[in-house]
């Protein structure tokens, strides 16, 4: 026997199990002793190419090891996920971990790429090329729509120019009518005052006749006129018309023109969400004192935890544990979270600092003074939110932080009267960003979920009755997906929350075997990831069709 192989990892005939067989099939990858080699040959239903051992490999490229060339790997480390040679089983660098044959590896592998490839070509593929060539239909209905309004809208457009037309005329004529009307007064005033005028000129050439006259009888009857023309024909008094134009309401004239239906786009949740994957971490079990409290999602594939001791551990989706990483103070951490440059952060409670895990360095961001981190979480814009508890415990007080890098930037305590925003027992509370930007708190010790706008101005508290058939609301997780809707961990209740950007109750997630649902996250395709406090798991769900 070959000492570099331990008891586990000899090599044994594929037939009949004889240990250290001289010979093997370089095509149907099996070894075989001498014994066995006729009865393989024996099935002629394939090919076959019996070599020496030693010559394994001859009609099959196997890999180099990286670490010991030039030597070939025959193996492969199921839990390193790659292959190794001999020496590197005689290095113990692999003793605790599983092993696999890498010609049998490969041979599995190839099936599931070609199940793969069979699905992709035959399903998946048509499908997304269905939908693709679909898009430039709606797009183009998308414009013909667009364009019926735009009709609609001319139309009413019109209707207003002809409708305001007609008014403009109206007004028009009121003031044509006013004229005639102040003219016609002027020309009988004219015309008296050109009567009066006529008669004085009559007057006035008798009284020239009258002085060159000797006639003293037509003298001495002369009677003065003069009393009668002294004052001008009454005067009319007149007030000139003026126009005051009236404030044109633009908003009123804008309702006017018509009313626009909102456009409706919709996500249709599952009727009932499904669980994609269960992840077994580390944590957990009835009968054990570990618990996991958050999740947050480093890619689709990976997840950071941390629970009540000082390790935060990252996961695939198949529970392999991938990395582990030990709090600089050895405290418990209070709340972790994936930044935009898919650095770790957590906080420390206990030492009153922010932290960053870049590969095996912890740095610390920032030390509080008089204030305690408790949950945070990553911004779209790269800031860090924080909700952070005062040091003395009466009157004990809450408050969120924003920071751009390790500076302060916005603080949310009070509101317009001056009254706090948060209840502060327990400090359970969690908190994220929503896509529209708005600040959502789980508040556990008031029962509520609290949104802010992002200028911290309170939007909506949403709270839940509670009825005699169901336990106190205690959201304990929070969490925000693509569509702007809130997602928070009911405790007690056993189930999720959805709820949408203005405070509406969607629907429940429950039915999932959820214990004691905790922390929250989604992925990009908006994928809910739920951190089971009691049993351990993660658990990946469904929500949307």
């Amino acid at each position: 026997m070959d000492p570099q192989y331990s008891a586990q990892d000899i090599v044994r005939c594929d037939l009949c199990e004889i240990p250290v067989p001289p010979m093997c099939c370089d095509i149907c990858h099996i070894n075989l002793c001498i014994v066995c080699v006729g009865v393989h040959l024996s099935d002629r239903s394939k090919e076959h190419k019996v070599v020496p051992i030693e010559e394994r490999g001859s009609t099959i490229n196997y890999p180099k090891c990286q670490k010991h060339p030039p030597k070939i790997c025959e193996l492969h480390c199921k839990h390193c996920n790659i292959p190794i040679c001999v020496s590197c089983v005689s290095s113990g660098d692999h003793d605790q971990h599983k092993k696999g044959d890498i010609l049998k590896i490969l041979t599995s592998t190839r099936e599931i790429i070609s199940k793969d490839l069979e699905e992709l070509t035959k399903l998946i593929c048509p499908k997304f090329q269905q939908a693709a060539s679909e898009i430039p239909d709606q797009k183009a209905d998308v414009k013909q729509h667009s364009l019926k309004l735009s009709a609609a809208l001319n139309q009413q457009v019109e209707a207003l120019h002809t409708e305001i037309y007609g008014l403009i005329l109206r007004k028009q004529y009121e003031i044509d009518e006013m004229e005639d009307q102040h003219l016609a007064a002027i020309t009988t005033q004219e015309d008296v005052i050109n009567k009066a005028l006529h008669e004085i000129k009559q007057v006035i050439l008798d009284l020239q006749k009258l002085l060159d006259s000797d006639d003293v009888c037509l003298v001495s009857e002369y009677t003065s006129r003069n009393e009668e023309f002294r004052s001008l024909p009454a005067q009319f008094q007149v007030t000139l018309p003026t126009f005051s134009p009236q404030e044109i309401n633009r908003e009123q004239l804008y309702q006017q023109l018509g009313s626009l239906s909102p456009l409706l786009i919709s996500y249709p949740l599952i009727d009932e969400p499904r669980i994609l994957t269960d992840i077994q971490t580390q944590y957990g079990g009835f009968f054990t004192a570990s618990e996991i409290y958050s999740v947050s999602c480093l890619s689709g594939k990976e997840i950071w935890t941390n629970g009540n001791n000082k390790v935060m551990k990252l996961y695939n989706l198949k529970g392999e544990l991938l990395k582990s990483v030990q709090t600089k103070s050895g405290n418990v951490p209070g709340d972790i979270a994936v930044t935009r440059s898919r650095d770790l952060v957590y906080t420390d409670y206990k030492d009153s600092s922010i932290n960053v895990v870049r590969g095996t360095q912890i740095q610390t961001l920032i030390t509080l003074r008089g204030w305690r981190p408790w949950s945070l979480c990553s911004t779209s814009s790269g800031d860090l939110l924080v909700i952070m508890d005062s040091d003395e415990w009466f009157p004990k007080q809450t408050k969120v932080v924003r920071y751009s890098g390790s500076t302060e930037t916005q603080s949310i305590q009070w509101d317009d009267q001056g009254k706090p925003l948060f209840r502060s027992v327990y400090h359970i509370k969690s908190l994220s960003e929503n896509r529209n930007s708005d600040i959502c708190v789980a508040d556990c010790d008031a029962g509520a979920v609290v949104v802010f706008s992002a200028a911290g101005k309170l939007r909506f508290r949403y709270t839940v009755p509670n009825y005699f058939f169901c336990a106190t609301f205690c959201p304990t997780g929070i969490t925000t997906d693509s569509r702007c809707n809130i997602l928070t961990s009911d405790f007690n209740n056993r189930r999720i929350h959805i709820i949408d950007r203005d405070g509406h109750l969607i629907r429940f997630i429950q039915r999932c075997g959820l214990q004691g649902p905790y922390g929250l996250c989604v992925d990009s395709r908006d994928n809910l990831f739920v951190a089971d406090r009691y049993i351990g798991q993660v658990k990946k769900l469904q929500y949307y069709k």
